[in-house]
This record gives structure tokens, C-alpha cells and sequence, in this order.
């Protein structure tokens, strides 16, 4: 599923939430649409000195935190693998301890201690869209931020994957079921309800990020939509 295009075809005037924004590929071309602010969250301390070069004179806000259930803070973990920092793996949810024991490709882990916050915490009255990667901890993010998604009813493309935590693509979908969302996934040209969705055919992967094998289709993005802007017909898919 291409996010970029789900978002710009769904977008309206306002705030749009990058969570896990890494060094900027998606939060440049979201700050250029039509009447939109960018609140983007990159707790990973090499990627967030890059998106700040990034974004500069752009309509961003940016913010070092990770984003979870409420105030605290946490060990932000990512492997090294053939001498390479593997960034795009860089997790607060991750038994990274438990993989390199498993795989000895798994040279060591870089650790940093992050802040972390609710993104109910900041009040916001006019979120859009929310763009959420974060690597096995998107429930918590979620949950964090349930009164503004009640309160805003945003367009959300959530990243949810098995490998990074076993249940989530369960969890994150009856969660937001809850507040009346609806979820789907694009495959073959074509946009399924996630009620379709099988992970044991659709979504088969190492926990590893030294192993590269995947399953084909590998489906990992998905669309949320409040229920009332489908029936009301004023949120449809590209």
C-alpha cells in the first residue's frame, strides 16, 4: 500500500501525525499539502538530526519523543548487523536481547534511553491524519492517544507487523474497532476489508533482522477509517 497516496487522497486541512517519522521521506511531501502541520515524532537520535535538516523552513513540528500509553521513559533499541546501524528496526518493544542470542548475525545492540509521551498529552483539536511505524509498540501509541482520536476521528495508516509483535495484527485492529474504526489492506489492486486479512499466508517473516525472507504477499500497512466518514461517503480509498 503506497501511504503517500492513501493520505493525500484522504487529506483535509490540519494537523497530520508522523510517528516514526526516520529521517524524513514521507513527512516532506505530507507538510506540502494544502493547509497541513506536521507534528513528527523520531526518538532515534541519528534519524532525528537528519529529519531536522530535512524539514528545515517546512510547516514541522518536530519532536524527539517516542509516543506510548503515558510520561515515562524507555531503552530505544536497534541491531547492527555487517557493521551496518539497522535504523528502520530501532524499537522500544523489541526483545533485541532474546534475537541476537538466537542469531549470531546479530553483531550487538545500540541502546538509547527516550523520552516517552502520550500524544493525548498535547491537547491537539485538529489532527487529520496520523501516519504510526513503530516497530511492535503501535498499541500502546494508539491507546496514548484515544482521547484525540475520539475527539478528531483522523485517517490513520497504521504499519503492523507479527514479527515485531506476536497478536498485534489482532490487537491494534480490535482496539480500534472499539472507537469505530474500520480497517484495510490493498492487495492485487484491490482494497479488502481487514477481516480478510491472514497473517499465516499474507505475513510470514523472521522476528530476525538479519533474515530477509518474506513471505509474497507480505501485507504490513494498513488504512483506518471512522465508520461515520464511510457511510456518510465523504472518505473513500484510492
Amino acid at each position: 500500500m503506497d501511504e503517500l497516496a492513501v493520505l493525500r487522497a484522504l487529506h483535509r486541512p490540519g494537523v497530520i501525525v508522523d510517528v516514526g517519522a526516520h529521517d524524513g521521506a514521507l513527512t516532506v511531501p505530507l507538510a506540502g499539502l494544502p493547509g497541513a502541520r506536521v507534528v513528527a515524532f523520531e526518538p532515534l537520535p541519528p534519524a532525528f538530526a537528519r529529519l531536522r535538516a530535512a524539514v528545515a523552513g517546512l510547516a514541522v513540528e518536530l519532536r524527539p519523543q517516542a509516543l506510548g500509553v503515558g510520561p515515562g521513559r524507555l531503552w530505544l533499541e536497534a541491531p547492527v548487523i555487517g557493521g551496518i546501524l539497522r535504523e528502520q528496526w530501532a524499537s522500544v518493544a523489541k526483545d533485541y536481547a532474546a534475537i541476537a542470542a538466537a542469531d549470531p548475525r546479530v553483531e550487538r545492540i545500540e541502546r538509547w534511553e527516550v523520552e516517552v509521551i502520550a500524544l493525548d498529552s498535547l491537547g491537539l483539536s485538529d489532527v487529520t491524519a496520523m501516519k504510526l511505524d513503530a516497530e511492535g509498540a503501535e498499541e500502546e501509541v494508539l491507546r496514548g492517544a484515544e482521547a484525540t482520536l475520539r475527539r478528531c476521528r483522523p485517517v490513520l495508516t497504521v504499519e503492523i507487523e507479527e514479527r515485531h509483535r506476536a497478536g498485534s495484527t489482532v490487537a491494534v485492529p480490535a482496539f480500534l474497532a472499539g472507537l469505530g474504526y474500520r480497517g484495510f489492506f490493498e492487495l492485487d489492486g484491490a482494497w479488502r476489508g481487514i477481516e480478510e486479512f491472514d497473517p499465516a499466508t499474507m505475513q510470514v517473516a523472521s522476528v530476525s533482522p538479519a533474515s530477509f525472507e518474506a513471505s509474497d504477499p507480505y501485507v504490513f500497512v494498513f488504512a483506518f477509517l471512522p465508520e461515520e466518514g464511510i457511510r456518510e461517503g465523504g472518505l473513500r480509498l484510492p
